[in-house]
């Protein structure tokens, strides 16, 4: 019964700790823009210069 006076302090520091890195994260700006990286993948690049031949195989 001795390991639950360890593993309880434990358990609330690891939750803080975890509750401390959602808000400094909510509060840097990491969660402003949840979409756009979704979007960004559906959109089509520039067309650039097309590949040059391949080089002859050995």
């Amino acid at each position: 019964m001795n390991i639950v006076g360890v593993l309880i302090p434990i358990a609330l520091l690891l939750g803080l700790l975890g509750l401390a890195a959602f808000f400094w994260a909510a509060g840097s700006g990491q969660f402003d823009d949840l979409d756009g990286a979704a979007l960004r993948v559906l959109l089509d690049e520039e067309p650039g210069e097309p590949p040059g031949p391949l080089p002859p195989s050995r």
